[in-house]
């Protein structure tokens, strides 16, 4: 649910009293466990216990840019405890002191695996790190990365400022080497402000008084951070976009340091063996052609491997990364416009997935746990997950493309409520946090498309989803977008009459809108029928009881239903697509095929996944 309350279509209607009756089971107690400094979980996932000070999401961070291999990578977790300090917003930092608290570094503090579990609006973290003596051997340089911290953060290493960073939802580093110490321990403080909504930035869901769609704040340091040995100049990013002939990549990179007279080249792997080389100059386009090619595709999401080195004089800068071969568009089949997947109409049948837990918030407990909700998505029989207002670490699109599911990708929304109160700087700011996010994940072959606005939330005219929507399409002509999810609904409204989709909400629904002369058409959201589970609920949290059902079977059989709608009216409509919601309950929305820990499963799988399958089916032929 993003929008109001709201019952209708063919959704399944509630009484008082079942509403009654249901909103009473938010008393009952969920399921606890201590997690690793004795602090009770509100609510605990089957990863909770897995969480230590050694054991803070240990992966390597950055699949599509690793050194030198996926497999044996020259890095440092800095994932664990850090030292910690909520601060007044007036304190310098605190150079040399220590401080009193701790913080369990990547998760948010407002989450209990944090171990602080409360909001600041502004804090310090500092650590103490000694730095392997091979991390600046041979003339190389150290850099300090961070996939993400809440909202603007100010990093100082042996008291000298090394990097500024606005924005909650993208990554950052710095070249830490001038700050270096030559012995002994290194000091790195971050201060962060997080005005959550307090302040007109990307918040996506978060509230400091969570309520109703509304939930928990997730501030601070929420994404690993990482050290990493690199030559002086070094490959910053690497993007392979698939030609439209889907027989080619277009090779792209950006450098750290100065790249005159930079060469890169790269070599494409299926399966161990060569299947493609391209050499150029570093920084500019490079057509990298594929022998045989094999399509990524949810059915198949077969990926390619490769080989990139980056050579500057006597100076080699060596990664491993991965992309699939696909295309994504809409084109006329029958008359109509529909979205075609690799020139092959496709039904694209997703869940609404917020990305929230109850144990770290914004911050999924384990690798594991990442990973369970795609694959139970693809389990399920769903083909797409729309990742609402949030953007996920990369690991998580590295699951995304491995098991194979496509993406809509929401950017975070502005604070809901202030549509008429935007100034030109924070509207300034938004875009320019809409084309980084664009620009971070442009390399991901799950995505296939972005939505700048959800049914009007931070939307401040009409105007603006077609003007962010040609902003897009201009950095990223390779993907759809969605200029408007819920055209019909509910800031704002109006449809903007810009970008490949034209995108309705209609709950219970499905709302079965019909492609026009320019776009493909989606149901954006619907379903919400709400299931509670007592025992598996989180805490202290009034529970929105819409659409309720009184079973599992219940919820089963109004599932089946409503999909049954969109295989034998959508597809005959032309409709390209829906988005159920959703994959999980959250905090005080308990419409999930999951309970909020992903220890119940509320539907029956095997039921749900055929009438998936059929619809897909249907929705795959010309």
């Amino acid at each position: 649910m993003t929008g109001n309350s709201r019952v209708g279509g063919a959704g399944i209607l509630i009484g008082v009293a079942m509403a009654m009756s249901f909103a009473s089971i938010a008393m009952a107690a969920p399921e606890q466990a201590a997690v690793w400094n004795g602090k009770v979980a509100p609510l605990a996932t089957p990863w909770t216990a897995e969480v230590s000070p050694r054991n803070a999401l240990p992966e390597y961070p950055r699949p599509q840019l690793a050194r030198p291999s996926l497999e044996h990578p020259q890095w440092m977790s800095l994932n664990g405890l850090w030292q910690y300090a909520p601060d007044g917003g007036q304190g310098k930092p605190p150079f040399g002191q220590t401080l009193k608290g701790q913080v369990l570094v990547p998760y948010p503090i407002e989450s209990v695996l944090s171990g602080v579990q409360k909001h600041a609006d502004f804090m310090f973290y500092r650590r103490l790190v000694d730095i392997p003596a091979a991390f600046t051997a041979h003339g190389q340089h150290v850099r300090l990365n961070f996939g993400a911290v809440d909202h603007d953060a100010t990093v100082y290493v042996n008291g000298t400022q090394v990097a500024r960073h606005a924005g909650g939802y993208t990554s950052f580093s710095a070249d830490i080497t001038p700050a270096l110490r030559p012995h002994g321990p290194q000091e790195i403080i971050v201060a962060v402000h997080a005005p959550v909504d307090g302040a007109n930035v990307m918040v996506g869901k978060q509230r400091l008084k969570p309520e109703g769609i509304f939930y928990t704040a997730a501030s601070g340091i929420w994404q690993s951070v990482w050290l990493e040995p690199v030559p002086a100049t070094s490959l910053a990013q690497l993007n392979f976009t698939p030609a439209r002939s889907r027989d080619a990549f277009t090779v792209t990179s950006k450098l750290d340091g100065r790249g005159e007279g930079a060469t890169l080249h790269v070599t494409a792997y299926a399966d161990g063996k060569a299947v493609g080389e391209a050499s150029g100059p570093a920084g500019q386009p490079l057509h990298l052609a594929i022998a045989h090619p094999r399509l990524w595709s949810p059915k198949d999401p077969f990926l390619y491997t490769f080989k990139a080195t980056l050579m500057q004089g006597d100076q080699r800068d060596e990664v491993t990364s991965y992309a699939g071969l696909r295309t994504i568009a809409v084109e006329k089949v029958g008359g109509r416009n529909r979205i075609v997947l690799n020139g092959k109409p496709t039904f694209l049948l997703a869940t609404l997935d917020q990305g929230y837990w109850p144990d770290g918030i914004y911050t999924a407990p384990t690798d594991a746990a990442l990973k369970f909700d795609i694959q139970k998505t693809k389990d399920l029989g769903f083909n797409t997950i729309r990742k609402h207002i949030k953007v996920e670490p990369a690991r998580w699109y590295y699951w995304a493309d491995r098991i194979g599911l496509m993406v809509w990708q929401d950017m975070p929304a502005l604070p809901t409520g202030r549509n008429d109160k935007l100034s030109a700087a924070d509207k300034a700011s938004f875009r320019a946090d809409v084309s980084a996010i664009v620009d971070q994940l442009a390399g991901e072959t799950s995505i296939i498309g972005w939505i700048p606005f959800n049914e009007g939330w931070g939307q401040w005219s009409i105007p603006a989803a077609a003007e962010l929507a040609a902003q897009i399409k201009q950095l990223d002509p390779s993907r759809l977008v969605d200029a408007r999810s819920g055209a019909n609904c509910c800031d704002t409204k109006g449809d903007p009459h810009a970008g490949d989709v034209y995108d309705v909400h209609e709950y219970q629904g499905p709302g079965l809108p019909s492609p026009d002369a320019e776009r493909a058409a989606i149901d954006g959201e619907h379903g919400g029928l709400t299931l509670d589970i007592p025992g598996h609920i989180w805490p202290n949290t009034p529970i929105n009881p819409y659409g309720a059902v009184k079973d599992r079977a219940a919820l089963t059989a109004g599932y089946v239903a409503n999909t049954t709608v969109l295989r034998d009216q959508g597809v005959a409509k032309g409709m390209s697509g829906s988005v159920y919601t959703q994959i999980t309950d959250v905090e005080g929305e308990h419409n999930g095929l999951f309970t909020y820990d992903r220890k119940i499963e509320k539907v029956d799988e095997a039921k749900v996944r055929a009438i998936n399958e059929a619809t897909t089916r249907a929705g795959g032929q010309p």
